[in-house]
């Protein structure tokens, strides 16, 4: 009996001793290594973002700073992280898991992969899979609050816009090339007015041949007295700063075929051909007409509810009893509720991933049953569709998303800048790794 209270008394103090252990491993490695406001970023964040980055890195085979530099980098993501999750809390910003669900699925399906494959992916690359799914949680909340944050302080003038068009347009003709063909009706070097006016009428016969579909190649073989006669007068591919002035005048912006000419020049009468275009480029998009009713699940109405909902919308829809205008201003919460929910028309890629998914399903004149999008349940009528040449509003849309990513950079850094400024944020100086 002795022996067996001597085996209990030791057998606890090992079990006593483990406890505190494996406690004062785990108080080790979640220090606190900073203070920033109410928060704190802990030892264990600090080297948890430290392996993914160096892991990342190996595998792109990509070179990284000294450890050191790397941490100082670390730290100050991780403060900045904080200080901006800080900030969602007090303004309200959340990220449902309906919504981080559906942002996963849009993450695997960009990488070809279903969400069980992509899910095995993560733990095979060492990830914990829920540590996974609160950090992209953390990115879409931090995401959201810097957008509303800075979006604010940023003004783009309509002069601004047109400016870097038309840059964009000089850009854009220096990338369309022309690929050209040439015959030269020459003169002589000593060419007095006689000599002129007799190549000028053989360049018009040239020309009323061509325009009468004789064949280019065979003409400047036959009659072209350029360099390049025996190659079919063939110029190559030029873009317009590539050309004498006198051709780039004619050419810019002619379609195909265009034979232009006589030109006078100071070797004598050039004709000149676009045999082919490459470079310029029209933008053709599919638009949709399309109305939507959304429902917003809350505390009080749950994701199931609202489903529910919108079902029995359809179902009176369907029975003739109601109209989808008359339920949408009733009952949609969005701001299209007052014009019957009607979104007008615009391209569905412009639309949150889940819509423009359910929206691609669609035939014309089609109620799509309720679905789930990050603002909420929809259901949709789909009006028509159609084809539209949107080359102009595309260079519009980009030009000011251009300018938008090189005022939000900037803009960016000086919020971050301020809100570290008026931040309590302490450091504690931690051994390197």
């Amino acid at each position: 009996m002795k022996n067996l209270f001597n085996t209990l008394i030791i057998t606890s103090i090992i079990l006593l001793s483990a406890m505190q252990f494996v406690q004062a491993k785990e108080e080790e490695l979640d220090n606190v290594v900073a203070i920033v406001n109410a928060g704190v970023v802990l030892k264990s964040e600090v080297q948890g973002l430290l392996k993914k980055i160096k892991a990342q890195a190996k595998k792109n085979k990509q070179a990284l700073p000294s450890d050191r530099a790397l941490r100082t980098q670390v730290m100050d993501k991780l403060i900045n992280d904080s200080l901006i999750l800080q900030l969602g809390e007090r303004i309200g910003v959340q990220v449902s898991d309906a919504q981080l669900d559906q942002t996963i699925g849009n993450i695997a399906a960009e990488n070809k992969l279903s969400l069980s494959q992509f899910h095995q992916t993560i733990i095979d690359d060492g990830n914990n899979w829920e540590s996974y799914r609160e950090n992209i949680r953390t990115e879409l909340i931090s995401g959201e609050v810097s957008r509303n944050s800075v979006r604010r302080r940023i003004y783009i003038s309509p002069q601004e816009v047109s400016n870097l068009l038309d840059l964009m347009k000089e850009q854009t003709n220096n990338n369309v090339e022309y690929h050209l063909g040439h015959i030269l009706i020459e003169l002589p070097s000593d060419a007095i007015q006689a000599d002129i006016t007799a190549s000028k009428e053989r360049a018009d016969k040239v020309m009323k041949l061509l325009n009468s579909g004789a064949d280019f190649t065979q003409i400047a073989i036959a009659s072209s007295g350029s360099t390049n006669a025996l190659s079919g007068g063939d110029l190559g591919w030029k873009n317009i700063n590539e050309m004498p002035t006198l051709f780039s005048e004619l050419i810019d912006g002619k379609d195909k075929g265009t034979v232009v000419g006589p030109i006078r020049t100071g070797l004598g009468f050039s004709i000149v051909k676009v045999i082919a275009i490459r470079g310029r480029q029209v933008i053709e998009v599919e638009e949709v007409k399309s109305s939507h009713i959304l429902i917003k699940p809350s505390i009080i109405l749950s994701e199931e509810k609202a489903k529910e909902q919108l079902q029995g919308f359809l179902n009176e829809i369907n029975a003739g009893e109601k109209t989808f205008a008359a339920l949408a201003k009733e009952y949609s919460e969005g701001p299209t509720s007052v014009h019957g929910g009607d979104l007008g028309w615009a391209d569905p890629k412009s639309y949150d991933p889940a819509f423009k998914e359910a929206l691609a399903t669609m035939a014309i004149g089609e109620y799509h049953t309720p679905f789930r999008s990050s603002f909420g349940w929809h259901i949709i009528y789909l009006e028509n569709r159609r084809i539209v040449d949107a080359t102009s509003q595309m260079n519009k849309n980009r030009a000011y998303q251009i300018l938008h990513n090189r005022k939000f950079s900037l803009e960016n850094a000086r919020w971050i800048k301020e809100i570290r400024d008026e931040a309590y944020i302490e450091i504690f100086e931690q051994d390197q790794e």
